[in-house]
């Protein structure tokens, strides 16, 4: 049997990149998977597409992460769908490289909302929806919240917070058997660092070189695993850790 048959996950930012990454390999798994987007209906319906074409199940529902009434609304179409909730990733992050000098009031509000404030407000709403059973949550960290690299004050800001507020949920949401773990990938491929101008730049080479596995950028399906192993009941005994998903960079 599939380590996630009959589960429900919950993936937000799910359209793209590691999210969509994450929702097609816990379908491989067994799993109905909520593919949630906040403007990328299409890629996310895309996903859904690959997901039942292999034979999985999935529906893509749409959702901002740092509105609180979209969070609730989007808990009460999965009610309608699934009625519970037994994994659910946070994964919907944003991201902009600039130095000190250039950081915004309005950059601050959009990264801390959606990455960090976002978590919490879907966080907040899944407890609502795991059953008596409890379930594990997921959360994508980042090598740069220990590692982080010039002019990435924010995002490693906002990835520190999600470490953070990772261990402290470990222990709080421990008695209800929920268990919150995290994933921290590393340097990978993703339509975001295609946008930046990373992949294909001579930054990007010196960071693939500088990977101990394959001297490359990683890829979503490389993240994935991980995350589909937290999901399973093989990390029944795991909360509070941490997965560097990062071919060895640290």
């Amino acid at each position: 049997m599939k380590r996630l048959t009959g589960k429900t996950a919950l993936v937000t930012g799910a359209s793209k990149g590691i999210g969509a990454g994450i929702a097609k390999s816990l379908a491989k798994e067994g799993a109905f998977v909520i593919v949630n987007y906040s403007s990328s209906k299409e890629a996310a319906d895309e996903v859904v597409s690959d997901i039942q074409q292999d034979g999985g199940k999935a529906i893509a529902l749409q959702g901002n992460v740092a509105v609180a009434q979209d969070v609730k609304a989007l808990f009460m179409k999965v009610k309608e769908i699934s009625g519970s909730v037994d994994v659910l990733v946070n994964n919907a992050g944003v991201f902009q490289f600039e130095p000190v000098e250039e950081v915004t009031e309005a950059e601050f509000h959009r990264q801390f909302n959606t990455n960090v404030l976002g978590t919490i407000l879907v966080i907040q709403e899944s407890l609502n929806f795991f059953s008596r059973e409890g379930g594990s949550i997921i959360n994508i960290s980042s090598i740069a919240s220990k590692n982080p690299v010039p002019g990435s004050v924010l995002y490693a800001s906002t990835k520190a917070a999600i470490d953070s507020l990772t261990l402290a949920l470990a222990k709080e949401l421990a008695p209800r058997n929920i268990r919150v773990n995290m994933v921290a990938p590393g340097h990978t491929e993703t339509e975001g660092t295609h946008r930046i101008g990373l992949v294909g730049s001579d930054h990007a080479e010196a960071l693939a070189a500088s990977t101990p596995i394959g001297s490359r950028l990683g890829q979503p399906e490389d993240i994935a695993p991980a995350v589909v192993f937290l999901a399973s009941d093989d990390a029944a005994w795991l909360t509070g850790e941490r997965i560097n998903a990062s071919g060895g960079i640290r």
